[in-house]
């Protein structure tokens, strides 16, 4: 099957990663997989065409908004490729009937917000796809869509360790979980760790338009705090870079917003923080966590005693990396990009 997706696309956010990887893993088998665009430098390992007429089915990567796909792109989907041959992954939950989780993230203002994302989408797609296993919108198809690639491994040793604790990931509905619950375990424990790393969007500063676009709960900071705990902040890096950066913490912390937990959507870093050398702990509901990782995810779930984790596994690193060891081999079996282009033809096929 020829693929092309579509997306807005960001060096250092969103999807393009598993877009290389849905490239990489389609060539075993004969399909050809692209990206909507022209070469660019900045995005190796991605394969480009604008020829949308050669292929089968076009896949928007939607991640929140849509605004994105406008003028000659929009005029040359609508009217070189027929609406049943176009699918939306809807990665974000958009889809979902107005949804706030404690009073807090959400996908839509208000319903009047979500009708006119609907609508939208009802005139650009014939299939709605979402990024997981258990969808709660019945008219959504799930398809987990992100993956782990064995081939971005890094080996023991490869990067030296510069921090015990990382954490990889924008300052984006993140800031609540992180703040009651991830600092103050940090800080009960603080003496005995060498150094922390936060990399990523928004970690710095609260950018000046949040307050503009009504933003304040996405994007909220208190500086003083890590500047009490010495958490070092570093800039986002580009995908490329994300797996080598995670190696370089002996332990690295995977957030994820509420709302993405409530309806149970998989991004791409359940996957990448496996390919890096160190010790992942993932804040997730631990039956969540196995369902994904397999039985020793439990092991792995950052939940209750979040100081007590993070301190043994720093303290007792062995044991830890013996379960990496068995969830990635888990991960290989059951969720490797071979498995998630199967999976997509066969939905896209249907």
């Amino acid at each position: 099957m020829n693929i092309l997706f579509m997306m807005d696309k960001r060096a250092n956010a969103g999807s393009i990663q598993a877009v290389a990887c849905y490239i990489r893993a389609g060539d075993e088998f004969s399909h050809n997989i692209a990206l909507y665009g022209r070469p660019d430098p900045k995005y190796p390992g991605i394969r480009w065409s604008t020829e949308l007429g050669a292929f089968d089915r076009v896949v928007l990567i939607v991640e929140e908004h849509i605004n994105w796909l406008s003028g000659l792109p929009l005029i040359r989907l609508l009217s070189e490729v027929p609406r049943e041959r176009r699918a939306i992954l809807d990665t974000d939950g958009m889809y979902n009937p107005v949804l706030t989780v404690d009073m807090y993230d959400r996908n839509h203002a208000d319903e009047n917000g979500r009708a006119c994302w609907v609508g939208r989408c009802a005139a650009l797609a014939d299939k709605i796809l979402q990024p997981t296993l258990e969808p709660l919108e019945a008219e959504a198809l799930p398809v987990p869509f992100y993956g782990y690639d064995p081939s971005l491994r890094v080996a023991p040793g490869a990067r030296g360790k510069r921090f015990d604790i990382m954490h990889v990931g924008h300052n984006w509905w993140r800031w609540r979980e992180v703040s009651s619950c991830l600092l103050p375990a940090i800080e009960s424990i603080r003496p005995k760790l060498d150094g922390i790393c936060f990399v990523g969007l928004w970690w710095d500063m609260v950018p000046g338009w949040v307050r503009d676009q009504n933003l304040e709960l996405a994007i909220d900071l208190d500086s003083e705090q890590f500047r009490r705990l010495k958490i070092e902040v570093q800039q986002a890096v580009r995908f490329t870079e994300v797996v080598p950066v995670m190696s370089e913490g002996r332990v690295n912390i995977m957030t994820q917003r509420p709302l993405f937990r409530r309806l149970k959507l998989l991004t791409a870093k359940y996957f990448e923080i496996f390919c890096a050398d160190t010790i992942p702990l993932v804040m997730l509901d631990p039956v969540h966590a196995e369902s994904i990782y397999g039985p020793l995810g439990r092991e792995l779930a950052l939940h209750g005693n979040i100081a007590h984790r993070l301190l043994d596994a720093i303290e007792s690193p062995t044991k830890y990396h013996e379960h990496v060891e068995k969830v990635r081999c888990h991960l290989a079996t059951h969720h490797s990009y071979r498995n998630r282009v199967q999976e997509l033809v066969r939905v896209l096929n249907d």
